[in-house]
């Protein structure tokens, strides 16, 4: 079988450079196995749409008392131009967002949506067609061959977090109060990120999360979702791709897909999650006692939970 071509479509703002995932790959151009991904090819093989959006707010005119109400949403199709002569048989949609209370009506609709366009239709929650795990991407500039082949940096820090001040769900909320208790007791945690509370002590927004992490023996890794089986973020696959041992708090997921002893366990956004923070980065025994462990989940992300790897496989299966 010869190389087959992935075309991307995506909601997701900001993607739309055509270089999107090549850092996932050694190989020039988004080659990885059996497949090449080129997001605007025109007339690729198989057709990924990642994290597609099947609705937009309604246009219609609303009455006083509509206006009162949530925003109402219509559901959108797709043009033969953007499906690119792709049949529905060789289209993928991965749906990214954890299944928030708040956005859960979004999803079934995507999931609905997608299921006449797509034959396969998969997301990190049980009300998906397919539940499954979602496949790695990160968000290290460096590229794949340095995040392979690069020695453990030098670690002359204790601890990070990077994260947003965004506030829209209840769990969002949640991990803002955490952040807030952490700063109240002063604990030795570098913060970075953007659009945080205008109170919190931060070090500012990082274009590269690297240097927010690689200096650093851990790094707290929060989901925005922790209860299910099924969703883990980039959070946990950047921490440890710079040789930090993630505090990680979320679902099981991470249990089935990493070694143990890759990351630790904060065991809740609270009084006992600040102490256990404390307790651990008191010293950095702890990541020393993990190193091995670090580097084999490091080698699964990179070769095996990747995105383009997880494509390749799938293309081998089922093409």
């Amino acid at each position: 079988m010869g190389r087959r071509i992935v075309g991307m479509i995506t909601s997701y703002q900001g993607v739309n450079q055509s270089d999107w995932l090549w850092q996932q790959t050694p190989n020039p151009f988004g080659v990885w196995k059996t497949i090449q991904i080129l997001k605007n090819a025109p007339k690729p093989d198989v057709l990924l749409l990642y994290q597609y959006d099947f609705f937009r707010q309604s246009t219609r005119r609303k009455s006083w008392l509509d206006r009162l109400q949530p925003p109402q949403l219509e559901t959108v199709s797709l043009s033969a131009t953007e499906l690119r002569g792709v049949p529905r048989e060789r289209a993928i949609y991965l749906l990214r967002e954890p299944p928030l209370e708040e956005i859960l009506h979004k999803n079934k609709i995507n999931y609905e949506a997608a299921k006449s366009y797509c034959g396969y239709v998969f997301g990190p929650d049980d009300s998906a067609p397919t539940p499954d795990y979602m496949p790695a991407i990160w968000y290290h500039a460096n590229s794949f061959r340095e995040l392979e082949q690069l020695p453990v940096p030098e670690k002359p820090k204790r601890c990070s977090w990077i994260t947003s001040g965004i506030n829209r769900t209840k769990n969002h909320r949640q991990r803002l109060a955490f952040l807030q208790q952490l700063q109240q007791i002063e604990l030795d945690v570098d913060l970075y990120g953007r659009g945080l509370p205008s109170g919190a002590r931060s070090n500012g927004e990082l274009k590269n999360k690297w240097y927010g992490m690689a200096p650093y023996y851990y790094n707290l890794a929060i989901e925005n979702y922790a209860d299910n089986d099924w969703y883990v973020s980039e959070k946990l696959w950047d921490s440890l791709l710079a040789w930090c041992l993630p505090i990680y708090y979320g679902g099981s997921a991470a249990d089935r897909l990493l070694p143990p002893g890759s990351f630790l366990r904060l065991p809740s956004l609270d009084e006992k999650g600040v102490a256990y923070i404390q307790e651990v980065i008191t010293s950095p025994e702890t990541w020393y006692q993990a190193k091995d462990a670090i580097a084999e989940a490091r080698q699964i992300i990179l070769h095996k939970l990747n995105l383009l790897n997880w494509l390749s496989e799938f293309v081998e299966k089922y093409f």
